[in-house]
């Protein structure tokens, strides 16, 4: 699965790193702009040379090549409107998908195999996810019916993203479910006449995606949504939806636990022992760079209810969440070289 054997406590990030001046006026040149291709294959290893600086272990192209994380839907199928609402630019579903420029994410991707010896992590947005902000109930009815109805299309589409990915070399292929883990919150749960049926649906999706594709390690990413300096939207720990997500076909499950409201480590035991956890131990969000042993103290908690081996670092979420995110790129390289730093404490006090 990856270039090289991965240590014990191996490091990787969740996807986004966030993007310069340079690289925002990158993407708005049309993508046929022959002017684009090669700044953005520059800007991209810069991006890829400065996490193997901060000597991570699993490493991402940062996703500078993609516009919008959601949106990037839209650039792999046609039968979307592109509109700009208070200054941010959303997709909306209005006619019935048909392939665009099919296994793009693949395309990305080998870019970045080429790139590194370093293992390697892409992202895919999830069914319920883009359904959830591109299906809307006057304007994508006649595509299609119903969100529901949205969401099962996507799956065709994301899993033939996945095989491409995967054909390309790929270590990790994360797929990212934020709204899934909204149904942590009281206030989120109490929108939904059963929200553990809502949660069993995303479960169902991702598992469409994902069922007998081999050869890559699989994840699912859930955070309570990421608002950059302005925080995060949900509120409470993992435990209501344990039940759904032992049901995930996934190796991985990549979750947050620098945040405050994360909850208790103590759900970890509830998971499946022979599934993988990408611990969220490093702040994506706040200006304060963590020491290497705050980040270790957070993963020594976690390891009192799961054993080493299975542990991965990584930050809470992506570095740019939004195309609106202002991070600077120097912060997020800081918190990198952090993270690493806290994986050496770990592997001297628990290897041998």
């Amino acid at each position: 699965m990856s270039h090289r054997v991965l240590p014990l406590f191996p490091t990787s990030v969740v996807g986004s790193m966030p993007r310069s001046a340079f690289v925002r006026d990158l993407l708005d040149r049309p993508t046929d702009d022959p002017s684009r291709q090669g700044p953005m294959n520059a800007a991209v290893a810069y991006v890829i040379a400065l996490q193997e600086a901060a000597g991570i272990d699993v490493i991402s192209d940062g996703e500078w090549r993609r516009r919008s994380y959601i949106g990037v839907i839209a650039e792999i199928m046609e039968g979307f409107v592109r509109e700009v609402r208070d200054g941010l630019a959303w997709h909306t579903v209005v006619e019935p998908m048909r392939p665009r420029c099919p296994e793009l994410l693949g395309e990305e991707a080998r870019f970045l195999v080429a790139h590194t010896r370093r293992g390697t992590k892409v992202a895919l947005p999830s069914p319920y996810l883009l359904a959830q902000r591109m299906w809307d109930p006057a304007r994508s009815r006649d595509a299609y019916p119903t969100r529901e109805a949205f969401m099962r299309a996507l799956i065709p589409v994301l899993r033939r993203e996945l095989i491409a990915v995967r054909d390309a070399g790929v270590t990790v292929a994360q797929l990212d479910d934020p709204h899934l883990c909204l149904l942590v919150d009281p206030r989120v749960r109490a929108q939904f006449s059963d929200p553990d049926a809502e949660a069993e649906l995303c479960v169902d999706l991702l598992n469409g995606i994902v069922d007998g594709v081999d050869g890559i390690l699989t994840a699912v990413h859930l955070c309570r949504r990421n608002k950059a300096r302005a925080g995060w939207v949900g509120e409470g720990g993992y435990d209501p939806i344990v039940p759904a997500l032992r049901r995930l076909q996934v190796r991985q499950y990549v979750l947050e636990f620098a945040i405050p409201v994360a909850g208790d480590y103590a759900v970890l035991r509830q998971l499946p022992d022979d599934r993988l956890i990408g611990l969220g131990c490093v702040d994506c969000r706040g200006e304060q760079v963590e020491p290497p042993e705050v980040i270790a103290a957070r993963v020594e908690r976690a390891l009192r209810h799961v054993e080493r081996e299975r542990v991965w670092l990584n930050p809470d979420c992506g570095f740019a969440p939004s195309s609106a995110a202002e991070i600077p790129v120097d912060e997020a390289y800081a918190k990198l070289r952090s993270e690493v730093e806290a994986a050496g404490v770990l592997r001297a006090r628990f290897s041998g």
